[in-house]
């Protein structure tokens, strides 16, 4: 089967960072799925794990934590899904990646896809969807008043894939008010139109950009990116006993600041449930689910904003060039394979 692979961590400008490969088509045990992937998405994560230590000398990592596709053949003790279902999941980052003609994915993680939408629609959407989802409702826990804070979550980053989600979910199941930053006119308007009711600038100080709202300070704040660059503002403008989210990756994080106001710190990382074979690892099929179903009846929206073409090395490193820029509007997109493709 073809495949996308990584065999050393090289910049993204280098052709060899990402290169066309032929591996076998695994096969399904346990309570595996093999997907037959129509469409894969690009997150942070996959330029991250791209320049790590990869594989052994002479083999190949396929990254990839973000699907759509139709279930070619199931596992012995599968029991949710049958050849033939068209589903979408973000996988396990232990795991072979979606980056490949065939993927094998637990079904527990598995959601199936939203009827209204095509495979590449679909496929923006799980490892945000999830991502969004649990730190709302699992970490920042935001239908829990914080007492005397302004009903509002401050999102760091709104426009990004998992901003773009985040806002729709909290505006759409919630009666918070949702406020996000963003520093150009085309990404700020992007999260106007996804549902925030205010949009703030992130190249300015925060605390001053929230106060000149009027809101009061927000109960929750949730940062998506740079973390450590707004951290101090946070701690001004978070509501004493608010909650605090993070996703990203900063050098170090000192919420030393956040003790007067006993400000709770969470966390989130999608892949913990897989990761570890939680308990409650089958929340995530269940989450997805329920994503799919708000989806067919309109309540959410696809965070689709660019298709970069087919499933390909070369259309891979273009979308890892606008991911690692910064610059990245919603969730990028490739989908279908190149006519050369073979099984």
């Amino acid at each position: 089967m073809k495949a996308i692979g990584v065999s050393s961590p090289l910049p993204i400008d280098d052709p060899a960072s990402l290169t066309d490969v032929d591996l076998p088509r695994p096969e399904p045990a346990g309570r595996d799925l093999l997907v037959r992937i129509e469409a894969v998405s690009v997150n942070p994560v996959d330029t991250k794990m791209r320049m790590r230590p990869s594989a052994e000398q002479g083999t190949f990592k396929v990254l990839g934590w973000d699907a759509a596709g139709t279930v070619e053949a199931v596992g012995p003790e599968v029991s949710l899904f049958a050849p033939g279902d068209r589903v979408f999941y973000a996988g396990a980052l232990g795991r072979m990646g979606t980056n490949a003609e065939f993927h094998l994915v637990d079904e527990r993680i598995v959601g199936k896809k939203p009827a209204s939408l095509g495979f590449a629609e679909a496929a923006a959407l799980p490892l945000t969807a999830i991502t969004a989802w649990e730190v709302l409702f699992d970490r920042l826990d935001i239908r829990k008043p914080v007492p005397g804070a302004a009903n509002a979550l401050l999102i760091v980053g709104g426009a990004g894939g998992v901003g773009s989600i985040t806002t729709q979910l909290a505006r759409r199941l919630t009666d918070i008010t949702v406020i996000t930053t963003a520093s150009r006119p085309e990404t700020a308007e992007w999260s106007r139109s996804l549902g925030a009711h205010h949009v703030i600038d992130h190249s300015k100080p925060l605390a001053a950009e929230i106060e000149r709202l009027g809101t009061g300070q927000p109960a929750f704040v949730f940062s998506t990116t740079n973390t450590d660059l707004h951290l101090g503002e946070i701690a001004k403008l978070i509501a004493p006993q608010g909650r605090f989210a993070l996703i990203d990756d900063p050098a170090s994080l000192d919420v030393s600041s956040f003790k007067v106001k006993s400000v709770s710190t969470h966390w989130e990382f999608m892949f913990t449930r897989s990761m570890f074979g939680t308990a409650d690892m089958a929340e995530q099929g269940a989450l997805l689910n329920e994503v799919s179903r708000l989806v067919d009846t309109g309540t959410l929206n696809t965070t689709l904003t660019e298709v970069f073409g087919t499933i390909s090395a070369e259309n891979l490193r273009r979308a890892h060039v606008l991911i690692e820029s910064g610059r990245a509007k919603g969730k990028i997109v490739l989908a279908g394979w190149p006519a050369t493709a073979g099984c």
